[in-house]
């Protein structure tokens, strides 16, 4: 795969995993989708650590796509010394 492909996936899915986080923290555990892990039916309850290892996923996958997309390093040395 090519590099700049892999980069743009990383930062897609990292927004991906935000909007995730932010659905597990305002929304109430009973209104969420039937196929979200945490979905309990009549539920209040706020799922925090859900929310926090999405948001904990997506910051990797953005550092995974900044590293990614760094300046490649040459070969040789930059600076000789005779």
């Amino acid at each position: 795969m090519n590099t700049k492909t892999i980069t743009i996936g990383s930062i897609i899915l990292g927004i991906l995993f935000v909007a995730l986080a932010l659905e597990y923290w305002l929304v109430p555990a009973g209104s969420l989708p039937t196929f979200f892990p945490g979905y309990e039916a009549a539920s209040t309850h706020i799922h925090f650590k859900h929310g926090l290892g999405s948001i904990i996923l997506a910051l990797g996958l953005f550092a995974f796509a900044w590293f990614k997309s760094g300046k490649k390093q040459s070969s040789g040395p930059t600076n000789p010394t005779v």
